[in-house]
């Protein structure tokens, strides 16, 4: 935040001042957030990109971040990471399932390590973010 120069406030104008003060704070605070956000949603893309299972490497390379907003003004950016090329199998892999022959394939746990590591790098982001 940059140091400004305080000056007189008439008692009327308080509160005005005050808001002021408050929405140039809520806007930097979102605007790091922002940044934050689209950084960790590309790193864990890349993560899940690099731990995924490769057979032939399409799964692998599928993995894409995709911006989601709804254009309001208070409302930060929301990214989402998801597999582009088969989605359809994020679960089967994730997870396990029946086979043809019987019985259950193994799960390959993949995005669950990831996404925990990007939450909590988030919410330790958002911390420093509102702490400054």
């Amino acid at each position: 935040m940059a140091k400004k120069s305080y000056s007189q406030i008439k008692p009327n104008d308080l509160s005005k001042a005050i808001h002021e003060s408050l929405l140039e704070y809520t806007e930097e605070v979102q605007h790091e957030i922002d940044e934050q956000a689209e950084r960790i949603s590309a790193a864990a893309a890349k993560q899940i990109s690099e731990s995924s299972p490769k057979r032939k490497g399409k799964y692998a390379k599928g993995w894409r971040v995709k911006k989601i907003s709804d254009g309001s003004r208070w409302h930060s950016l929301s990214y989402v990471v998801h597999n582009a090329t088969d989605y359809q199998l994020t679960h089967l892999l994730e997870n396990d399932h029946a086979l043809r022959n019987g019985g259950r394939s193994k799960p390959i746990k993949h995005i669950a390590p990831v996404e925990e590591t990007a939450v909590q790098e988030f919410m330790t982001a958002v911390e420093k973010a509102v702490r400054r």
